[in-house]
């Protein structure tokens, strides 16, 4: 195992215990994956984040065939999904987080932008997220909503299921799956009241300035 390889698993040791450890995953709920040279890392499958052994993390090769460690979790498609419509993914993070899974159960969100920009850091770490309709945990039609999408977006939500974001790294993978839980806590929590959005000129300046 290169010293590169022991890293990643390393990091996604520390990341999933800390997602766990403050609530953002519940007992064997979430997978994350992270990309290696010769291919992936990902949690295996009814693995808990909060226990992750690194030698037994699952490693598939750039041909999505599983080479080392346990099985891999049920839904490496949405991962694999993400890692080949959008060039430059590093990480893919999916959780069961409570108010983005929360969010995702609700009738009246739109579809197109099921997060609205409430702040600009939901804009500039998360961007426009799609709500993909329900397909059950561990079925690959959901992989092949996320490849229709192109690599248009970053972060989708599962309906009744939950969030999953791409980002460059593991780090701003896992920042931008927070970010996108504290939104839709903070949108949960203002629902009925009046409040404010970003409008559209501060919406496009943010993406200019921050690329999203």
């Amino acid at each position: 195992m290169s010293a590169a390889d022991e890293r990643a698993r390393a990091d996604l040791v520390r990341f999933s215990r800390s997602l766990f450890e403050r609530g953002y995953s519940v007992g064997s709920s979430g997978n994350i994956s992270t990309a290696v040279e010769d291919g992936l890392l990902i949690t295996p499958t009814n693995s808990c984040l909060g226990f992750l052994d690194p030698a037994r993390i699952s490693k598939l090769d750039r041909d999505g065939r599983h080479v080392s460690g346990d099985m891999p979790s049920k839904e490496v498609f949405l991962h694999r999904a993400f890692y080949d419509t959008r060039p430059g993914t590093g990480a893919v993070v999916h959780l069961h987080s409570t108010y983005a899974t929360a969010l995702s159960c609700l009738r009246d969100v739109d579809p197109e932008d099921c997060i609205p920009p409430l702040t600009p850091y939901v804009v500039m770490r998360v961007g426009r997220v799609r709500l993909l309709p329900y397909v059950r945990p561990g079925d690959p039609a959901m992989g092949d909503l996320i490849r229709e999408l192109g690599g248009a977006n970053a972060a989708v939500l599962l309906a009744n299921h939950g969030p999953v974001v791409a980002g460059a790294d593991l780090a701003s993978a896992v920042f931008a799956a927070e970010e996108l839980e504290e939104t839709a806590k903070l949108l949960i929590l203002l629902a009925g009241r009046p409040h404010r959005l970003l409008d559209g000129q501060q919406v496009a300046e943010l993406r200019h300035v921050f690329g999203r």
